[in-house]
C-alpha cells in the first residue's frame, strides 16, 4: 500500500475510534477517508456484520479506498462531499440509521506535499487548491475574476487575516500586470505586503487557508454535513469531529451546543423553560493530541476533537 499511495499520518486515531464506541455489527461513516487511517482502525473493531462507508472528494484518496474495498467487503468508498451524506448513504444501500459519523477536517499530508495540488506555499506549483481537481474553480481562476472587495472579504472571513485589504489591493494590482498562477507568486506577494509576521508562521498561511476554504466551500459543506449527520444517527450513535482551525471548531462547537439545548420556543409557548429536549449531548471535554503525538506528527498540533451522542 505504501508503495502505491502517498502516506498520510492520521491524527487522534485511537481517541477518535474510542469516542465512536464502535459496535461490532454497527454501521459507520468516515466522511473524510484520506488514506484510510481512521477507517482501518474502525474496521479492526467491526465484526463480519459491520459496515463502513468512506467518503472523499479527492480522486487519489478514492483510489486508495477502492483498493481497501477490494480486500474488505465490509467497506464501501464513494467519491463526493460529506455535505451529500444522505445521498451517498442511500446510494450505498445504507438507508437506515447509522451508529457513528467521523469527520477529520482539513487537508491531508499527501495533498500538502504534492506541489501540483497547490495547497502549500512551501514548494512552487499551480495555484489550484481544489479537493477534487476535476471539478469546480481553481484558486487561480477565482483570483483572476474576483473583485478586490470579495478577495478582502474572503481573506478576512476565512483566514482571519488583519491585512486582508492590503493583500487584496496587491493581488488586484499584480493581476493587472501578470496572471497569478503559481503558489510561489502568491506567497511572495503576501510576504512583500505583510509587514509583521506571527512567530513560526509564514505570512501567507492565512491567505492560503482562506482561499482553500473559499474554493472548496468548506464551511458550508461542514454545516450541511452536521445537519444531515444528526438526523441519520441512531439513538446512542456518536458524532466525532476533528478540526484544525478556529472557524471549523466554532461551527462544530456551536452546532453541538445548539442541538444539546434544543429549539428555543417563544415566551408565550406553554412549555417549561420555553425549550424542548435537544437531539445531542456532548461527550467529555474537547480532546487535543498528546505532546508525544505532536512530536511525531507536527501537523497534529492544532487539532481539536469534539464528540456528541444522539439522544433518543
Amino acid at each position: 500500500m505504501k508503495g502505491s499511495f502517498p502516506v498520510h499520518k492520521p491524527v487522534l486515531v485511537e481517541e477518535a475510534v474510542s469516542a465512536l464506541a464502535v459496535q461490532p455489527a454497527g454501521i459507520y461513516v468516515d466522511g473524510t477517508f484520506g488514506r484510510g487511517g481512521h477507517s482501518r482502525a474502525i474496521l479492526a473493531r467491526l465484526s463480519a456484520d459491520g459496515r463502513l462507508l468512506g467518503i472523499d472528494l479527492d480522486p487519489q484518496a478514492v483510489a486508495c479506498g477502492v483498493a481497501l474495498a477490494a480486500s474488505d467487503q465490509r467497506f464501501t468508498i464513494r467519491q463526493g462531499s460529506f455535505a451529500e451524506l444522505n445521498r451517498l448513504l442511500d446510494e450505498s444501500g445504507l438507508t437506515g440509521a447509522v451508529q457513528g459519523v467521523l469527520l477529520d477536517l482539513g487537508v491531508s499530508s499527501p495533498q500538502l506535499d504534492q506541489s501540483e495540488r497547490g495547497f502549500s506555499f512551501m514548494t512552487d506549483g499551480p495555484l489550484d487548491m481544489r479537493m477534487d481537481p476535476n471539478q469546480g474553480q481553481s484558486a487561480a481562476d477565482w483570483l483572476k475574476h474576483a473583485s478586490r472587495e470579495d478577495i478582502a472579504r474572503v481573506l478576512r472571513q476565512f483566514g482571519e487575516e488583519r491585512f486582508a485589504g492590503r493583500i487584496a489591493r496587491a493581488i488586484v494590482a499584480m493581476r493587472a500586470q501578470t496572471p497569478i498562477r503559481s503558489t510561489r507568486q502568491l506567497a511572495d506577494l503576501v510576504a512583500r505586503v505583510v509587514s509583521t509576521r506571527e512567530p513560526g508562521k509564514h505570512p501567507a498561511t492565512r491567505t492560503f487557508q482562506a482561499l482553500r476554504i473559499q474554493v472548496n466551500d468548506e464551511l458550508n459543506a461542514l454545516s450541511r454535513c452536521l445537519e444531515q449527520a444528526v438526523t441519520r444517527l441512531a439513538s446512542g450513535g456518536r458524532l466525532v469531529v476533528i478540526s484544525f482551525h478556529s472557524l471549523e471548531d466554532r461551527i462544530v462547537k456551536h452546532f453541538i451546543r445548539r442541538e444539546a439545548q434544543g429549539p428555543r420556543l417563544p415566551k408565550w409557548a406553554a412549555v417549561p423553560n420555553r425549550s424542548s429536549s435537544g437531539r445531542l449531548r456532548p461527550i467529555g471535554r474537547p480532546v487535543r493530541p498528546s505532546a508525544q503525538e505532536v512530536a511525531g506528527n507536527p501537523r497534529a498540533r492544532s487539532a481539536i476533537m469534539r464528540v456528541a451522542e444522539r439522544l433518543p
